[in-house]
C-alpha cells in the first residue's frame, strides 16, 4: 500500500496532505470536503482534483490545515493535493496539466504580509513630522 505526505503554504497557512488506498473520500481537518466552507474555498480546493480526473476515485485524501485565515488556507490545501497527486501518481502528463493550468497549484507563493517597522502604524507609513 502506497502512502504519500506533501505539504503546501501560503502566507502564514500550512497544509499536510496524505495520499493512500481508498474510495474517494477527502477530508479537511476530519470534515468531509462537502461539508468545507465557504463554497469559494472549496471550489478552489476542488480545481486539482476535477484535472485529475478518474484517479480520485481510487484514492483517499487526509489534509490537515492550520494558521492563516479561510483564503490562504485553501490556497495551502490545494498545492499540498496537487504536489500530493503527482507523487502518487508519478505522471509527467498529470504535472504538466497542472503547470499549464496554473502554476500556483505546484509552485507555492511565497509572498507575505510585509513586517511592521518600529515606530510605524502599518508596514510602510512612516511618523508623521510637524514642524509648527
Amino acid at each position: 500500500m502506497k502512502i504519500v505526505h506533501k505539504s503546501g503554504k501560503r502566507k502564514s497557512s500550512i497544509a499536510r496532505a496524505t495520499i493512500k488506498e481508498g474510495k474517494g473520500q477527502i477530508r479537511i481537518n476530519s470534515k468531509l470536503l462537502e461539508n468545507y466552507t465557504p463554497s469559494l474555498a472549496r471550489d478552489k480546493i476542488k480545481e486539482p482534483l476535477h484535472l485529475a480526473g478518474d484517479i480520485i476515485k481510487k484514492i483517499r485524501i487526509d489534509v490537515n490545515v492550520n494558521g492563516g485565515g479561510f483564503r490562504s488556507q485553501s490556497d495551502a490545501i490545494r498545492l499540498a493535493i496537487a504536489r500530493a497527486l503527482v507523487e502518487y501518481t508519478q505522471d509527467k502528463k498529470l504535472e504538466k496539466a497542472f503547470l499549464d493550468y496554473d502554476r500556483q497549484l505546484l509552485v507555492a507563493d511565497t509572498r507575505s504580509k510585509e513586517q511592521r517597522k518600529p515606530n510605524a502604524s502599518k508596514a510602510r507609513a512612516k511618523r508623521q513630522k510637524s514642524y509648527r
